[in-house]
């Protein structure tokens, strides 16, 4: 998971620097999980935060960036932004930059 959320951080830095606001679920869920004593994925904290959050998270954003590889709730959260009408990039290159 550190990996990973390196990645995201560092693409939310380059989204940053061409003036948008690159915001990870992981970025706001991890501080509440320790704060709400989680032990790690699927105990009862996990649970109640993390997709919960990102959901919500999800839904206030214009648009996704799905990076790295293999992630079943990656692709969960990308099934659902297309649900609701979402722009889905898959690079860097696709992001315009901002207005």
């Amino acid at each position: 998971m550190e990996a990973n959320v390196r990645a995201m951080n560092e693409t939310a830095l380059a989204l940053f620097r061409v003036g948008h606001l690159g915001v990870t679920g992981e970025a706001l869920a991890l501080p509440l999980l320790e704060a709400a004593g989680s032990t790690g994925p699927g105990d009862a904290a996990y649970e109640e935060i993390f997709h919960p959050l990102a959901e919500q998270l999800l839904f206030r954003c214009d648009a996704v960036l799905r990076i790295g590889g293999p992630s079943e709730g990656a692709d969960l959260m990308v099934a659902r932004a297309r649900a609701w009408g979402k722009d889905v990039c898959t690079s860097l290159d696709d992001i315009p930059a901002a207005r």
